[in-house]
């Protein structure tokens, strides 16, 4: 079986590095990935799609990246169940980044 997924969009907001319980780092980050195909009134949806960084991936992700860069994520998909004060279960999907490639730099292009 395989779970692998392959992502190109650009971030919705500049990557924050936090700490878990454990002590590890992590970073939410959100990409806007435009689709390849077009609706019916001829315009290009996007999907905004939640990845997860930990650790080397999520410092880094945030100490070179900022809202609008372009960046490549390649990871895995992961569900997570939480139970509400209701009894109710809530189903999140998030993709788990294992790497990220800095494709575009916002504030090099504003140095320039």
């Amino acid at each position: 079986m395989l779970n692998q997924v392959v992502l190109v969009g650009r971030l919705t907001k500049d990557p924050e590095v936090s700490k878990s319980e454990t002590n590890k780092q992590y970073s939410h980050i959100t990409l806007a990935v435009p689709r390849s195909f077009k609706n019916i009134n001829g315009e290009y949806d996007t999907d905004f799609i939640d990845c997860v960084l930990w650790d080397g991936v999520a410092k880094s992700t945030s100490d070179y990246c900022k809202k609008g860069d372009i960046v490549g994520v390649k990871g895995r998909i992961q569900s997570d169940i939480q139970e509400k004060e209701d009894g109710s279960k809530k189903y999140y999907i998030n993709v788990v980044a294992e790497r990220v490639t800095f494709l575009s730099n916002s504030k090099k292009q504003e140095e320039d």
